[in-house]
Formats: structure tokens, sequence, C-alpha cells
């Protein structure tokens, strides 16, 4: 009989579950920019399902495009407001903005 390559036991405490949908969303990181704090994640292109507006450079990012999305993280009004307030930007708009 051929041998099969499936796990037959879990491995460590087998208590905590992947968390799929982060992911698929990439981690935040926190960075500096000359006008304050920023939250930013990675956007992988099989994510990426909606048409956007890069406030970068103005042009569209279509969907099935990997990208960046920011939010302040040092906001005056509160976490929600600043999430609500997100941007979707190209990678390189990012980093030289």
């Amino acid at each position: 009989m051929p041998r099969s390559n499936r796990p037959r036991g879990s491995r460590g405490d087998g208590d905590e579950q992947p968390d799929l949908s982060r992911v698929l969303r990439g981690r935040t990181r926190t960075e500096s920019k000359r006008d304050g704090l920023w939250n930013v994640q990675s956007l992988a292109a099989t994510s990426a399902s909606k048409h956007y507006v890069c406030p970068g450079c103005g042009l569209g990012i279509a969907p099935g495009t990997a990208h960046i999305v920011a939010w302040r993280a040092d906001g005056l009004m509160g976490e929600a407001d600043d999430v609500a307030a997100r941007r979707h930007w190209h990678s390189h708009c990012w980093k030289i903005e």
C-alpha cells in the first residue's frame, strides 16, 4: 500500500486555530511619515477585489493588483474614524510619499 503524506495527528497544543482572514490580509505595521504615524497593511493581489484610486498619483488600482492600505495611527477622532478614513495606495506611491 502506498504511503500517505497526510499528517496523522495535530502538532503542538492544538488549542490555537489559525486565523485565515489575518493570513490573507497580511500584517499591520506602523510607519512614521512626515505628517505623523500610519498603520500600513499590504494587500495581496488575490485579496484585492475592488477598484480604488490611489491618493498619491490619482490613478486607478485595478482589482487583482497588490497594493498598500494605510490609515492614521495617531488620529484625534479615534480608531474607528481612522479606520473608516483608510486609503488604498500603489506600493510605489506609498514609498515615495
